[in-house]
């Protein structure tokens, strides 16, 4: 088979399968993966010809990674259970309540700021992990946290895990080609010079997006999980949105550019928050009205999860826990996660440690885990440290473990089929089956280039994104894409280090909507079930993202004139203007209600 239009179509359907199944008839991702799962090995075997040999190659690999990522999930339920049961979630919460008790306000310090300092110091999902099960014990909805943590998982994930997206991702893909190595040359530099250069492009293109980050946050919160459900309420702190946004993406553009992509997202998100949290104990730019959640009582059915509290073990706040000691466990975490990723030793002894297996059943495949390395192995080191340091007695400790375990389960299935789902979906092609055919991620890849012709860029991102959800990673979906952008770019004759940097910048937007990442957010907040709703709520500053990085990247190679990506941008910037006259036309109308699950009519948030 050659038709390139029904190949394509054939690589899409696993990804419409989950999407309808999650989306659509919003079944929990314990149902939709299976059944993803199935059609994916069908098509792998019947339409690519992939070997069964290859197909259980690639389900162990894929369960090898579950497994990690359940072990991650795991040690950030441990935390945050033994935080709660250590009487410090309570010294916590009210740091965030003694600067506001405004939600927006919460979010953005919380979410934006204190997230994006962690996907600097650990990327691959850890920045939801902790920040979500933070918020919930900060008395946010279950789901409303979550999808903090995700949404706020775009801007600084191309350089999450110090660089590792564009060190790994972007130069592995692009390592040991010809062209790419011409192209380097033309422009004065070695290899890793031009990863540097489209780094350096990939943060531009983030800083613009990036910048209504912190607003779509804001009117989210306000739209879906506020009384009165009026977006509008989150342009009440746009200027400190705007201010926060800035504070962390011109930082970032800095530190990319002076030292380096390892620490443009680890010390932009740093920078931002220490600016930020000093501005807001100031009043700088503080809203004049408070807003908050409607009273627990109000909220509806679907905003929660097992966990109400977000712990499950009680809080033993009477003990007068201070600052300092309360806040030690998330210090240890940063700096445990900085260290191990900065000093070489200390990174090259710890990712000694490997569990797993290679070629497996006889193939090219492989997969081990670093279970030392692991930010799991860092939640876990730092809870034995707080036994100690916050005294915990021996019930308390044993009451932690407890509740995370039971908590773990909820992650389990979906992802014990999503990884593998993604790993089939991968392996296919040459190499693993008597085809000719590219792996259904590449196919798919190209059947979009035929399609975009001279105005690939406005789609690259796109592509960036699909790899992303399908992989469950930035820097797998560069290690994917990278070349073929590249190759493409050189075909229509524009910038090819531009397009590149557009394809990170779709990748990390993609994280937004990654399924695994869903899942494993949910999991540490006490939520399964409700991946779809989450999805359905993120891929709306995802679409945003993607559009305007998309429109952005045109104007980057064509320049601004009588052209398509002027065109494109002034309509992506006509709708956002839009948007926001339509809402706030919209909310001036008597409030709409939301009805609870139970009938009733919550009250308004207090404004």
């Amino acid at each position: 088979m050659d038709n390139l239009a029904l190949l394509s179509l054939l690589a899409l359907t696993p990804i419409l399968v989950v999407g309808v199944l999650l989306v659509g008839f919003r079944l929990p991702a314990m149902y939709a993966m299976p059944a993803g799962y199935v059609v994916v090995v069908g098509i792998a075997v019947l339409f690519w010809g992939t070997e069964w040999r290859a197909v259980a190659a690639s389900t162990v690999q894929g369960l090898i990674l579950a497994a990690g990522l359940l072990y991650i999930i795991f040690g950030a339920l441990l935390l945050l259970a033994t935080l709660s049961g250590s009487g410090a979630i309570a010294t916590i919460r009210a740091t965030f309540t003694d600067i506001t008790p405004d939600r927006r306000i919460q979010a953005i310090i919380i979410g934006w700021l204190f997230g994006s300092f962690i996907e600097g110091a650990s990327g691959f999902g850890t920045p939801a992990a902790v920040v979500a099960p933070l918020m919930l014990a900060l008395g946010f909805p279950a789901m409303a946290a979550v999808m903090v943590g995700l949404v706020i998982q775009s801007t600084p994930v191309s350089f999450g895990a110090v660089g590792t997206p564009v060190l790994v991702g972007v130069s592995g893909g692009l390592e040991g080609s010809e062209a790419v190595a011409e192209r380097a040359s033309v422009l004065g530099l070695t290899l890793p010079g031009y990863v540097d250069v489209i780094g350096l492009q990939t943060v531009l293109l983030h800083a613009v997006p990036g910048t209504l980050v912190p607003l779509f946050i804001c009117c989210m919160l306000c739209g879906f999980y506020g009384g009165e459900r009026r977006f509008s309420d989150g342009l009440g702190v746009w200027r400190f949105a705007l201010f926060s946004a800035f504070a962390m993406t011109i930082p970032s553009v800095l530190y990319n550019h002076f030292l380096g992509v390892e620490f443009t997202s680890l010390l932009g998100g740093l920078t931002g928050l220490v600016i930020v949290v000093f501005a807001a104990r100031r009043g700088f730019l503080m809203p004049k009205r408070t807003w908050d959640f409607p009273p627990r009582e109000r909220w509806l059915d679907r905003w929660t999860g097992r966990l109400e509290s977000g712990t499950g073990v009680e809080e033993t706040a009477e003990r007068g826990m201070g600052l300092f000691r309360a806040w030690a466990p998330y210090l240890l975490i940063v700096v445990v996660l900085v260290s191990t990723r900065m000093i070489t030793p200390l990174e090259e002894w710890l990712t000694g440690v490997k569990v797993g297996a290679t070629d497996i059943f006889g193939t090219s495949v492989g997969q081990t885990v670093e279970p030392l390395y692991s930010p799991g192995g860092a939640f876990i080191l730092v809870c034995l440290i707080t036994y100690g340091l916050h005294r915990m007695r021996r019930r308390e400790i044993l009451a932690s473990w407890k509740v995370a375990g039971s908590q773990l389960a909820g992650a389990a299935v979906a992802l014990l089929f999503a990884v593998p789902l993604v790993r089939v979906f991968i392996n296919t092609g040459p190499g693993f089956g008597d085809t000719s055919l590219e792996s259904m991620p590449l196919t798919l890849a190209v059947g979009a280039a035929e399609l975009g012709g001279a105005n690939w860029p406005l789609l690259a991102p796109w592509i960036g994104a699909l790899g992303a959800f399908v992989a469950g990673s930035n820097t797998v979906s560069n290690l994917m894409f990278s070349l073929f952008q590249f190759s493409t770019a050189e075909h229509i004759g524009v910038t090819p280090e531009t397009v590149v940097a557009t394809q990170a910048v779709g990748g990390a937007a993609g994280n937004m909507i990654t399924v695994h990442n869903v899942v494993a957010a949910s999991a540490v907040v006490g939520l399964a079930g409700r991946e779809g709703d989450l999805i359905r709520q993120t891929i709306i500053p995802m679409t945003y993202y993607v559009l305007l990085a998309g429109a952005v990247s045109q104007v980057f190679v064509y320049g601004f004139g009588p052209n398509v990506g002027t065109v494109a941008l002034a309509l992506v910037l006509a709708a956002l203007v839009g948007l926001v006259l339509f809402i706030r036309r919209r909310d001036a109308a008597p409030p709409r209600a939301a009805t609870r699950g139970d009938g009733e009519v919550p009250e308004g948030s207090r404004e």
